[in-house]
């Protein structure tokens, strides 16, 4: 390890010299107060910016070891730390002069959910925080002046701020971890009551727009469980809380356009993740394994068996096996299901509005005008009932147009101005007086989704050539072969893209998955991350500082949607 003193005299010694002069400064060098680690030096002032890391002693920061002593408080304690920095580079850095991404001095984003990110890591020794740099030039001519000023002035100003004991704002990192214990209890809650979501009484579901994940703030209506459906829990900090419980089974959210059906589904939807303090969804918990569903156009599938929904198709295409280069809505669909079920879902959550309508129902009508010996489709209002009944699958459905699912319904909630109601016996009433449009046919029941493998050609690069590069949330690009994302709902930040990215990688250069089954092969890729960390994964030149698990179901529907994929028959 050298001394700051060294990096000074290293830095003046290469001012106004050609850019690739900044890889003389790699290296450790001792800060008395921490140690600076520049691990990857940009080749040019145009190129991803470098990447260091500021380390030091934990005592310094006053943190208590029992504060994350597990994984869910080390996920809070790393996120609050990781926040508070990125708040300091803000309210602090002035971006230096210079030429392309010269002076650029940034952490990973932090939105309004808690990932597990390698932006900040802690442990019984030390704290290590990872931020990237853009080394300062005038074209392509080092400006030593201005990375000293990052180095010497801005760096250890923003570090000592925001993490050393006596700036570190204990209450509040404390408060982070709390509220990641109770989240924790509800989960535990959920599972051992046979629940899959619980949304709590003043809850802020709406939020500010399509693009902005921040809760509203003007005209919002705080949520307020049925009296029927409510709940009360001693959670560990918090103390009482109260809110509606969602039970396993087949529930329906229906109600007239623009009354929140659709905004309730989605913070069902999100809320498999942890929601940060004045987030609104706090204390709104899904079961982790829940997967949205929707309809696909045009997307590959890879030898899934959908014959639970689809068979005899006309052009003789075999569905236990089914591939495709351009699914239909009905297909796609259908695959999705199949693959959640393959990587061990139990809540499905759908919304009709983007979903195929042949694929959701079929009326009485349609059914005299085309004959069933015609239709290939089972519709899905004839599998959800025995999906939980015979393999525990539970779905939460959001439906305005079919009244035909009344009979298949263990709970019906009608949102009415963003309030919800009870329906469920008005909708069993209902069912009974009217009846079916379309009587539901009793269709035999095989579990058909089976668990496959991959070949190791799947990952095989060309003549030993890889580039997996992650292109902002939704595309993968895996030797310029795209991996289409958009679709995947439940995939909410670029830092989960890029270690996707890095997944990808792993097989291509492990063939980890030769022998098993594509689930297990990713559980054997978790238990690895939990054991040694997300860094684990990263073949990054430096550290990986902005990288964010996905869930087990993200890393499966990118694997599912690689156009090259290729799966192997035992």
């Amino acid at each position: 390890m050298q001394t700051k003193d060294n990096l000074l005299r290293l830095l003046n010694q290469i001012d106004g010299r050609g850019y690739k002069a900044y890889k003389d400064i790699q290296g450790i060098y001792d800060f008395q107060e921490f140690e600076l680690a520049i691990d990857y030096v940009q080749g040019d002032p145009f190129a991803t910016p470098s990447r260091i890391r500021v380390v030091l002693d934990k005592q310094k920061t006053g943190i208590h070891n029992d504060l994350f002593d597990l994984r869910h408080k080390r996920v809070a304690v790393t996120d609050y730390l990781a926040r508070v920095i990125r708040k300091n580079i803000d309210a602090t850095y002035k971006r230096v002069k210079g030429s392309g991404k010269s002076g650029l001095l940034e952490m990973d984003f932090f939105g309004q959910k808690v990932l597990e990110k390698t932006a900040v890591s802690i442990d019984k020794a030390r704290v290590e925080i990872r931020i990237e740099v853009g080394l300062p030039a005038a074209g392509r001519r080092v400006l030593s002046r201005e990375a000293i000023k990052i180095f010497f002035d801005y760096l250890p100003r923003i570090v000592g701020k925001s993490i050393y004991k006596q700036f570190l704002n204990h209450k509040e990192l404390a408060s982070s971890v709390k509220l990641a214990e109770d989240q924790y209890y509800i989960r535990q809650y959920l599972q051992e009551n046979k629940a899959v979501a619980f949304i709590a009484n003043g809850a802020i579901l709406p939020r500010i727009s399509g693009i902005s994940d921040k809760p509203m703030s003007k005209g919002v209506i705080p949520f307020k469980s049925p009296e029927t459906m409510e709940v009360s829990l001693e959670l560990p900090h918090k103390g009482t809380i109260k809110g509606m419980l969602i039970r396993e089974g087949i529930t329906l959210i229906v109600g007239g356009g623009y009354h929140g059906k659709s905004t309730l589904l989605n913070a069902i939807e999100m809320s498999v993740y942890n929601h940060i303090h004045g987030d609104g969804r706090e204390y709104c918990i899904t079961r982790e394994d829940a997967m949205k569903i929707r309809a696909e156009d045009g997307r590959r599938v890879e030898e899934v068996d959908i014959s639970l929904f689809i068979n005899n198709l006309p052009n003789g295409m075999d569905t236990k096996r089914f591939s495709t280069d351009n699914a239909s809505g009905s297909t796609s669909q259908a695959a999705n299901i199949v693959e959640a079920l393959e990587a061990s879902s139990k809540l499905l959550l759908i919304d009709e509005d983007t979903s195929a309508t042949n694929f959701m129902i079929r009326d009485a009508r349609m059914k005299q005008l085309v004959h069933e010996d015609k239709e290939p489709i089972t519709p899905f209002i004839d599998r959800v009932k025995q999906l939980y009944e015979k393999d525990s699958v539970s779905t939460v459905l959001v439906i305005g147009g079919s009244g035909d699912y009344f009979d298949v319904a263990d709970q019906v909630i009608m949102m009415d101005e963003y309030r919800p109601i009870d329906k469920t016996k008005e909708a069993y009433d209902i069912a009974k007086t009217i009846g079916n449009s379309s009587p539901k046919k009793v269709m035999a029941y095989e579990k058909s989704y089976r668990k496959r493998k991959i070949m190791p050609i799947t990952f095989k690069s060309q003549r030993n050539k890889l580039k997996v590069i992650a292109r902002g949330l939704s595309t993968i690009s895996y030797n310029k072969c795209d991996i289409d994302l958009k679709h995947v709902e439940q995939l909410i930040d670029s830092s989960q893209t890029r270690a996707l990215a890095q997944i990808l990688t792993n097989f291509s250069q492990k063939n980890n998955c030769q022998n098993l089954s594509l689930e297990e092969a990713i559980d054997e890729l978790l238990i690895l991350i939990e054991k040694d960390g997300l860094e684990c994964l990263s073949t990054f030149r430096g550290h990986p500082g902005n990288l964010a698990l996905p869930r087990k179901l993200e890393i499966i529907a990118t694997i599912n949607r690689f156009r090259q994929l290729k799966i192997r028959h035992d």
